[in-house]
Order: C-alpha cells, then structure tokens, then sequence
C-alpha cells in the first residue's frame, strides 16, 4: 500500500486494517489462524468499501498519489518500448508519451496521458494537460502506425486539456477538433482505456477508438466536477463539486450503462492504487483479448464499426402516444391558427447508447 492519504476518509478504516495486519505480521508468535482471519477481513472490507463509492469518491480514488499512471504500465505491460517525440510543427510535450511498443506477440503503437510522479515531473507534463502539440503529436504517430498497419493503443489520463493562452493562440481546440475526424477514418484498430481522469476534450481527443473501456474506480465526462460547479454555482467548492460529480454521471458504472464504454476492467479490491502488478496484468489480458478481437476485421470494416459505435450515442425513442400527443397539438393549434408551443405533446424517453 502506497502513502496514507488524509483526504480518502472513507477509506480510513481500511488503512487502519492494514496497519493491525502490518504489525500482526511483524509478530514472529502471531498464529497463522490469526493472520488468515485477519487477511480474510481486510478484503471484505475493501470489496465492500469501494463497491459502495459516491461519484465524488471515485474521482478521489482517480486522482490518488499512488494511482498506477502511464508511465508505470508501460514499465509493467508493454515491451520495447521506443518512445517518439516532436509533433513537426512546434515541439515535443512531455503531457504525451508516444511510441512503438511490443505486446506479448503484437506490435503497437501506444500513445499515453503522462502527468508525472515528483513535483518536477508534474511541471515538465503540465500535470497531464497535453499542448496542442501533443496532440498534433498523437495525430502524426497514429498515421504512422496505419502506415505500418499495427493497433493503436491509448491511454487516457488527463483531467483536460491545457487551459493556457498560449495552447489556445497555438489552436488547441482546432487540433482536438482535428484528431476527432482523422481518428475516425484511421484503417486500424483503435483500443482506449481511460486509466484514471478522462476530463473533456482533452480526454476525446486520443478517444475514438473501436473499443473505449475503462477502469472501474476512473472517471469520464465533458468537464471535472469542479468545472461545472464553477459553471453552475460560481465557486467549486467540495460540496459544489460532490454535487456536480452526482449529477455528471461519471463513473464507470453509470457510463457502461449509457453505452459511452463498452467495457469496465475491474480495479484490485481497495483501488489500483494497492496493487500495481494485479492491476497492470488485468489491463494486460483485456487489451490482448480486444487485439484478438479486432485483428480479423478489414480497414474498411473497423471504420465503420467505429462510425456506427460513435452514432449510437445519445440515441433516444419515442413512445407512440407521445407522437400521437404532439401531432394533435399541431392540429389543434393549426385549426385554432395558433402556433403550436414547442414543448407542447411531451417529449420522448431518452435511452442513452441504444438506438
């Protein structure tokens, strides 16, 4: 287990489990029915702890210090890494790590979030918030691997893109806009997961891929929640932005539910921040098991599966009696010479991901 956190309050009493188990084992007198017993009760504790988190405490989770980030799996997962730098236009942004990369049998290029470990890491990686060059950057590499024809991968760590003057006089959201269509049209497969914050525009932008999954204590949405507070409210205050992150929908199980992933990779019991190794291996064996998965299809048919998985967003239907309703009014309100009002016969129900 990494560093107490004072501010995870609701995992506390986990953390004083694990300091009685600490110093149990330390006990060479400690009878080995004692420490199975209390073994056993830590990891009910934890299943039972994070299988109950608030939104808000997800995002807590997400951004916990000892978090496994980019940086790490690719020490833990990948093989050969040989990183690639520079976007050919401006200059290298250390917010994102991109290059060839070896995966058991599978040649891939990764392109990665970085936010960086010490405060000097953190500055130099603008504490995840990629540059317009960054993305440019990924855009460049992603046309590299379809050129070869190998799998992109990407990872999503970001809690959004660069807020600066100088990323927006650079065209930031011109180049978010950008890898949006050309990530569309790529003829490879394209595997995301978001590994902890996936926040706006910033996370889309390295997003459009075939299969989008995403860890089970990370977050996803169009803005942080203290972004929508500030918004909303004028000030994101913690009890502002515990609100916004209920009314978000950003976790994992709210987003499977609404089709935006298609899949959820469960987290270690207690978050991955506990265990590096299991969490790496379980994210190994899923993105092996989409590689499988993908690898029979032809360039056109993974465009248009990624057309199609993108369309079926936001889909909603409509009751028969509420058409009925709304074509009535238009009726009356003609007969009448009114102007029908444009609420007026209800509105459909929303069925998010569904068509």
């Amino acid at each position: 287990m990494g560093s107490y956190d004072s501010r995870l309050i609701f995992d506390r009493p986990i953390q004083e489990l694990e300091a009685k188990l600490a110093a149990t084992e330390a006990d060479p007198n400690t009878p080995a029915e004692s420490l199975r017993e209390l073994r056993r009760e830590l990891l009910v504790l934890q299943r039972d702890v994070y299988s109950k988190l608030k939104p808000w405490e997800v995002v807590q989770v997400a951004r916990h210090p000892d978090r496994p980030q980019t940086s790490d799996y690719i020490d833990l997962i990948f093989d050969d890494f040989v990183e690639l730098h520079g976007d050919r236009h401006f200059g290298d942004d250390r917010a994102m790590a991109t290059g060839f990369a070896k995966l058991t049998d599978y040649k891939v290029m990764f392109i990665g979030q970085r936010k960086g470990k010490t405060l000097a890491e953190k500055k130099e990686c603008f504490f995840g918030c990629a540059h317009p060059e960054g993305y440019r950057k990924a855009l460049e590499k992603m046309r590299l691997a379809e050129k070869f024809r190998i799998p992109v991968i990407a990872f999503i760590d970001t809690p959004g893109a660069y807020p600066g003057i100088g990323a927006e006089e650079r065209g930031e959201a011109q180049a978010i806009a950008l890898n949006l269509r050309e990530m569309a049209k790529l003829r490879i497969p394209i595997i995301c997961v978001v590994i902890g914050e996936g926040g706006s525009g910033g996370a889309l932008g390295i997003a459009v891929g075939n299969r989008v999954s995403m860890l089970e204590h990370a977050w996803y949405s169009v803005i942080s929640p203290e972004g929508c507070a500030g918004i909303l409210w004028k000030t994101g205050t913690p009890e502002n932005s515990m609100l916004a992150a209920e009314a978000l929908k950003i976790t994992s199980r709210d987003l499977k539910r609404f089709g935006v992933v298609d899949e959820v990779i469960p987290e270690p019991p207690g978050g991955a921040h506990r265990d590096h190794a299991q969490m790496a291996n379980t994210l190994k064996t899923h993105l092996l098991r989409q590689l499988r998965s993908l690898q029979s299809l032809s360039g056109d048919q993974l465009v248009d599966a990624r057309y199609e998985r993108f369309r079926r967003l936001g889909v909603f239907t409509e009751s028969a009696a509420a058409n009925e309703s709304r074509r009535q009014t238009r009726r009356d309100a003609g007969a009448n010479g009114d102007e029908a009002p444009a609420a007026a016969g209800g509105r459909g129900t929303a069925v998010p991901g569904r068509a």
